[in-house]
């Protein structure tokens, strides 16, 4: 498996699952969660499964339950309705990059390993973090760290970026830190470019723009009392959950119909995020930021 699945339990228990529904695992990975999802249906469960990375396919166990879509949760009802699976009991998405992708140096996902600047979750995309990194000008480079990086000092990385590409093309991740590095205090070293490489990721994948899609589709799939289930790992991502959960939007401010009723598909099962606990994350480092919102279609 790619790695430990996070809060398998609380996000398993947050689903409600009954033996006879239909599920969705928007992001199947190394299957952690579809597996737990379906050790909890019976033969006439089932569940659709979607993940955009090829390299996923080979953690689909063999149960005849299971539809395994290879496409982005963005897709999320087309293909629900291509294999009659509308409306669904319950959706789950765990938001994170798997330890796989982190690990294999090829992806060039890691800040930790030396290799090509690909970042791309679907080698069906074109565009790479090389790509962004070498033709984005300066002020757009700037946009996406300050915005996707939340990283203060986005202006002076934008302008070593392109100072350094003028005498060679940027196309490994350590070229990439070597061209950064003068901008960070040595004590932040590794926490700033993990803001960067975020950054950089979220672009190259259009990760927030699918993201508002899919929580937009589910809405449309799940049927009434039906749980979606999110765990997310930064304020972008969160943001838009909670947002939209509370208010039916991203910006977050409820609207009203002309009867005064508010335009929400959601109530929250639970008022607060639900985080890891100390042993969780002592065991997965990878949990350590997530946070788990539940809620329920109306």
């Amino acid at each position: 498996m790619y790695h430990n699945p996070v809060l398998l339990n609380k996000s398993i228990d947050g689903l409600n699952i009954r033996e006879d529904g239909v599920y969705v695992d928007a992001t199947f990975g190394g299957g952690g969660h579809a597996r737990a999802v379906l050790e909890c249906l019976g033969q006439e469960g089932s569940l659709v499964a979607f993940d955009q990375d090829l390299e996923a396919e080979v953690n689909k166990p063999n149960d005849r339950r299971l539809i395994f879509v290879n496409q982005n949760f963005r897709y999320l009802k087309n293909f629900l309705r291509l294999y009659d699976k509308i409306p669904v009991d319950g959706i789950l998405a765990d938001l994170g990059v798997s330890s796989h992708q982190f690990d294999e140096a090829g992806r060039g996902f890691s800040t930790r390993m030396d290799g090509p600047l690909d970042m791309r979750m679907s080698h069906r995309q074109t565009q790479s973090a090389a790509d962004v990194v070498n033709t984005y000008s300066e002020d757009e480079l700037n946009n996406i760290f300050r915005l996707y990086g939340e990283i203060k000092n986005s202006r002076c990385m934008a302008k070593l970026i392109v100072e350094n590409r003028g005498q060679q093309a940027i196309e490994t991740t350590f070229q990439l830190i070597k061209a950064v590095e003068k901008c960070i205090p040595p004590t932040r070293m590794n926490k700033m470019l993990a803001m960067l490489f975020q950054a950089i990721r979220i672009e190259v994948n259009q990760e927030l723009e699918a993201l508002k899609l899919f929580l937009e589709q589910s809405a449309d799939v799940l049927k009434p009392g039906g749980r979606l289930v999110i765990i997310s790992y930064h304020s972008l991502e969160d943001r838009l959950v909670k947002n939209f959960i509370k208010t039916g939007n991203f910006e977050g401010k409820l609207q009203k119909d002309f009867f005064g009723n508010n335009l929400v598909d959601f109530k929250t099962v639970v008022s607060k995020a639900i985080v890891p606990d100390k042993s969780e994350i002592e065991q997965n480092s990878r949990a350590r930021s997530a946070k788990l919102r539940i809620a329920e279609k109306i």
